[in-house]
């Protein structure tokens, strides 16, 4: 299979968005529309639900990275086909402090009716960047992000003196800078390989609302989900007793001399939550990296597109607050998948025996956009860098609302995964 391995700066939508509601004022802004929520699974869930202390819920993070251009932050956002692709460094890592703030309602949570700033991507319609050109341009995308940092900021501290101040103070002014910066990203270019087209049409930006989680209702506030966490009955019970004939070791937790699986990315856990619904054969779940780059300098921005199939990506639990393994699969009215993906880059030691699988990523997020569906479309991941110098290995993979690969009707099917490897110099 044929792949594009054209080389892709990083976009400089990457980054946090800093939210407040803007009131009515903003209701006739620049076709600014509401977002529709999208129905969650919780209306799909058993009625009977085990709760336990916020405290019993809330632990450290496990090591992992948070957005390194953001200030820590563990979420960010990028506006790319028409809608907010979310990014959860971390998958959804939160302080034990934070953690109690999002599940007493106080904190985490976007609020409703919030804006932002979304600009149009740059990387997506870039060229190959020539390597000479490669510092000159990394430079200028990282000062697009800055300058949507800055705007967010104004936004958030003055949104409410009304429509035609966040024209005239905020939209106008930044797209002048984009401006000026997108010229600058052409002229390089230009200088040593073909020259980009359309760039100058990337400047204006728009006031956008910013639904949390994109209408997925990610079970922040639901401490079990229905996942029936406490052992036994699960996983289809005994399947009617006959086992297919088959030498079952066990299909419940009922046996198992592990404690029960809570949610949280703990080992040595029995999970009991029910494996859900699983598609046809059509409908399963694919997922393809379509460009990355052959080399990187370390430190250096790169990207990769990812292209799904079949993967409604509206479903996220965040892993770091007690929704890992927690939900059964589920899926929508057409028979897809519910979920999101997940991008992970690995420095490899050799390439002559598998690596130990326990060290924590160079970099990883998980993704959900909303969007996606019976025909492939893909989204762009920013990765900001790699540290070490080697041979890194990017994989890609999808998950349903917690986290699991997406079950397929056959077991010979490929899973929703693709991995490629990429030279850090």
């Amino acid at each position: 299979m044929r792949r594009s391995t054209r080389s892709r700066r990083p976009s400089g939508n990457t980054r946090t968005k800093r939210l407040l509601a803007v009131g009515a004022t903003l209701a006739v802004f620049g076709g600014v529309v509401a977002v529709t929520q999208i129905s969650s699974a919780g209306d799909r869930r058993p009625n009977k639900q085990q709760t336990r202390p916020i405290s019993a819920e809330c632990v450290e993070p496990s090591p992992g990275a948070t957005a390194p251009t953001a200030r820590g932050a563990t979420t960010t956002r990028t506006f790319q086909n028409g809608r907010w692709v979310t990014n959860h460094w971390g998958d959804g890592q939160q302080s034990v402090e934070e953690c109690q703030e999002t599940r007493s309602g106080n904190g985490g949570a976007t609020p409703a009716g919030s804006f932002a700033v979304a600009c149009p991507d740059v990387v997506s319609r870039l060229p190959q960047v020539p390597d000479r050109a490669r510092a000159e341009v990394d430079r200028n995308l990282a000062l697009l992000q800055t300058q949507i940092t800055e705007a967010d900021q104004r936004l958030a501290a003055e949104g409410n003196k009304g429509q035609a101040f966040i024209r005239n103070a905020i939209l106008d002014p930044l797209a002048s800078k984009r401006r000026a910066t997108l010229d600058r990203i052409t002229i390089s270019i230009d200088r040593f390989g073909p020259r980009p087209r359309g760039l100058a049409g990337l400047a204006a930006c728009q006031v956008q609302p910013v639904n949390n989680n994109n209408g997925g209702n990610n079970g922040g506030n639901n401490p079990n989900n229905g996942g029936n966490n406490g052992g036994g009955n699960n996983n289809g019970g005994n399947n009617g007793g006959g086992n297919n004939g088959l030498d079952v070791l066990a299909n419940n937790c009922n046996n198992s001399q592990l404690q029960p699986h809570d949610g949280f990315q703990n080992g040595n856990r029995c999970i009991s939550t029910a494996f859900g619904e699983v598609g046809s054969a059509a409908n399963n779940p694919s997922l393809l990296i379509t460009e990355f780059p052959q080399q990187i300098n370390r430190n250096e921005g790169f990207a990769l597109r990812v292209s799904t199939r079949n993967l409604v990506r509206d479903r996220f639990l965040p892993a770091g607050q007690g929704g890992y393994y927690l939900e059964s699969s589920l899926l929508n009215g057409e028979g897809l998948t519910r979920g999101h993906f997940h991008t992970a880059c690995r420095m490899l030691n050799n390439t002559n025996e598998a690596p130990a699988a326990d060290p924590v990523p160079a970099f990883f997020v998980a993704t959900e956009d909303g969007g996606g569906g019976s025909q492939p479309d893909s989204v762009v991941i920013q990765i900001p860098g790699l540290p070490e110098s080697g041979t890194a290995q990017c994989a890609v993979w999808a998950g349903d609302g917690s986290h699991r690969i997406p079950m397929s009707e056959r077991a010979n099917q490929t899973p929703a995964f693709d991995a490629v490897r990429i030279q850090v110099n």
